[in-house]
């Protein structure tokens, strides 16, 4: 890499640790299935790709169109919200209810659901589209040509470190969450993030 490409890698790099090392939806079902060990490797791809193709296209000037375009930004909130409440509700009866309580509760028995679940956590986010496409992607615009990949290159690189820590760290956790409480204490904290975050977006997609 050139040297004077470092300092937009690095730059790029530092605030997608900043934008994405954060509890939100996405991370909890990365973190649930590194958990359990259960399709960790996919889940975590399908994630880091998404988050690295959304940081593309930001870099290329997708993010002016999205951030003009509120009847869009409105139908993806509305959407998430709907998604998100009902995967809280989930989180919530199987704290409430120790019967109901499993290690693998929450994450789909097959690959395609594990993967439709996590496409759902990261597409139908709209902070997704505004943190990678909008924000990213405007300070992307101060730099030029092989600047401007170096930038968004390192941002991306940021969402892969991320997400393979988190889903092949969190077996470390596992003496931790050997104990049915842990679980139920987890899926509490699980569902309270689902709900703050689908309540702005309830309210963002009813208000327009």
């Amino acid at each position: 890499m050139p040297p004077s490409n470092l300092g937009p890698a690095l730059q790029g790099l530092a605030l997608g640790f900043g934008l994405i090392v954060a509890i939100g939806a996405q991370n909890a079902f990365v973190l649930r299935c590194g958990l359990v060990r259960r399709f960790v490797l996919p889940v975590v791809l399908l994630c880091a790709f998404s988050d690295a193709i959304l940081i593309a296209a930001g870099c290329i000037g997708l993010g002016t169109l999205i951030s003009g375009s509120p009847g869009l930004l409105r139908a993806v909130a509305a959407g998430g919200a709907l998604f998100l409440a009902w995967y809280g509700i989930a989180a919530l009866r199987r704290a409430l209810h120790p019967g109901a309580l499993r290690a693998d509760a929450g994450i789909p028995q097959t690959l395609g659901g594990a993967l439709a679940t996590a496409a759902a956590f990261t597409w139908l986010n709209p902070h997704v589209y505004l943190d990678t496409v909008v924000l990213l992607g405007s300070i992307s615009a101060r730099f030029a040509g092989t600047q401007r990949l170096a930038f968004g290159t390192g941002a991306a690189v940021a969402s892969f470190i991320w997400f393979i820590g988190l889903g092949y760290g969190a077996r470390l956790l596992s003496p931790l969450f050997a104990r049915p409480a842990a679980w139920r204490v987890l899926d509490l904290i699980i569902a309270v993030v689902m709900f703050m975050i689908a309540l702005p977006l309830a309210r963002s997609a009813w208000q327009g």
